[in-house]
């Protein structure tokens, strides 16, 4: 099933305007912008929209072979206004060029914006989670990228993935984050290898996600979300060069004025609260850290709900992070 998907993307100068315009054309959308969702979404592929289960990826595709991909998570939210956006687009597009650079990928920021924008509009979702990918196809098996075919596709999800929010049981990971002097702090498929063995790991031993330390006892991350303490009352965001600069670490630190700097683990033991964030997982409350329990969490939960209130439109001060759907 295709359909042509570049008619249905939003014109390239609705991306320049403000955000104020932006909320303002949501306020004003017709509702018969959001159909009812599809039961089978569909997904933007090179210019066309074609059915969800259609196979587009041959066997000898690069990415499938060697992770030579890059993908972005991103989240559109029903608004207040009975609208929807997406939280932060530009940002994450941005973040995305970046990993494509580093595979000689030409990544247009605009171009992919407009087709996230335009597959959340096909597929009627409003609350929906968004994952582009690029990806290098078929041309040769070797590790020679720059003769392989380059594509990109957009896919929407309605539903919540990773830790969706709950309290959580964190564990030390025996296994080490890829330090960034190997592969840089960005978003590439193949990367992702050492989260998935740190989380099977943890899974196995009963815990719900892992969290990376260096050799010298430092925290990096968890296997898809970076790491916050609170401490006397006071908000600290832990910053480790092997960990990736998240875009809703960013939007914590921006709500909570919290300090960024390393934290040893023995420092996050000693914590009054912990909590991870990223576009899936949010603002998650840590309930136990290895043999360590947390109790009760109020500044997590006052910062996860004012992080609602800002995906959503509530909070006018922030509208610059929004870009209508």
């Amino acid at each position: 099933m295709y359909l042509n998907a570049e008619t249905l993307e939003a014109p390239p100068a609705a991306q320049a305007r403000g955000a104020a315009d932006a909320a303002a054309r949501a306020a004003r959308a017709p509702r018969e912008r959001y159909p009812q969702p599809r039961e089978q979404p569909l997904i933007w592929f090179d210019g066309e929209f074609i059915a969800g289960d259609a196979p587009e990826a041959p066997l000898t595709t690069h990415a499938m072979h060697y992770g030579t991909a890059v993908f972005e998570g991103i989240r559109s939210y029903a608004t207040a206004d009975g609208g929807a956006a997406v939280f932060r687009l530009r940002e994450h597009m941005e973040r995305m060029r970046k990993g494509a650079d580093m595979f000689g990928i030409d990544f247009d920021v605009d171009r992919a914006s407009r087709a996230t924008l335009a597959t959340l509009r096909a597929n009627g979702h409003r609350d929906a989670y968004i994952r582009p990918l690029t990806w290098m196809g078929t041309g040769t098996i070797g590790l020679d990228v720059d003769p392989l075919s380059q594509h990109l596709m957009i896919a929407t999800l309605a539903k919540v993935v990773h830790l969706g929010g709950a309290r959580t049981r964190l564990t030390v990971s025996p296994w080490k984050r890829n330090p960034a002097t190997s592969l840089p702090a960005l978003k590439l498929s193949g990367a992702y290898v050492n989260s998935i063995l740190a989380k099977r790991e943890a899974k196995q031993r009963g815990f719900d996600e892992a969290l990376f330390t260096d050799d010298k006892g430092y925290v990096v991350e968890c296997t898809g979300a970076n790491v916050f303490m609170v401490k006397n009352g006071v908000v600290t965001s832990v910053d480790h060069r092997d960990a990736l600069p998240g875009i809703t670490r960013d939007t914590m630190i921006a709500l909570s004025g919290a300090s960024s700097r390393e934290v040893t683990l023995h420092e996050l033991l000693d914590a009054d609260e912990v909590f991870v964030c990223g576009t899936a997982a949010e603002a998650t409350a840590i309930a136990v850290l290895d043999r360590r329990e947390f109790g009760d969490n109020p500044v997590t939960r006052e910062l996860s709900a004012l992080y609602a209130r800002v995906v959503r439109g509530e909070e006018p001060g922030y509208a610059h992070w929004l870009t209508a759907v």
